[in-house]
């Protein structure tokens, strides 16, 4: 998967680009995909609600308030976008902070490593079809 970052720092400045083409809440990853291939724009609303619709067996796998944690984090990537995925700085942020500190959020993933498995999980199902 390319890296948002590595794009951002090549120039493209998602946010202006988005409002230029009137399409704010589109994903950056369909944006670039629908400007150089004229393929269809998804918003990163209906990328979370597909997420939600047909990902249970990810979602299953943890503990319910893990699988809550993960379910704020998806709210937060259709409302602000994917690099609210940056860890442990979105731990920090509400709502996902009021579940704790970010040792006691590690703790119910079961570790750092476990909760950074989580999440990119999260952000790959994202971008599956």
């Amino acid at each position: 998967m390319v890296e948002f970052k590595q794009i951002i720092g090549r120039g493209i400045d998602f946010p202006s680009l988005a409002l230029q083409t009137g399409k704010p809440d589109a994903d950056p990853f369909d944006l670039l995909c629908h400007l150089a291939f004229n393929a269809p724009l998804l918003t990163r609303r209906q990328r979370a609600e597909r997420v939600r619709r047909e990902e249970n067996g990810f979602f299953a796998q943890f503990a319910p308030e893990a699988r809550e944690i993960l379910t704020e984090l998806l709210e937060k990537y259709a409302a602000d976008g994917e690099l609210q995925f940056t860890l442990p700085d979105v731990l920090k942020l509400p709502p996902i902070s009021q579940h704790g500190n970010v040792n006691e959020i590690i703790r119910k993933f079961g570790g750092s490593e476990s909760l950074r498995f989580a999440v990119a999980e999260l952000q790959k199902i994202l971008y599956v079809a």
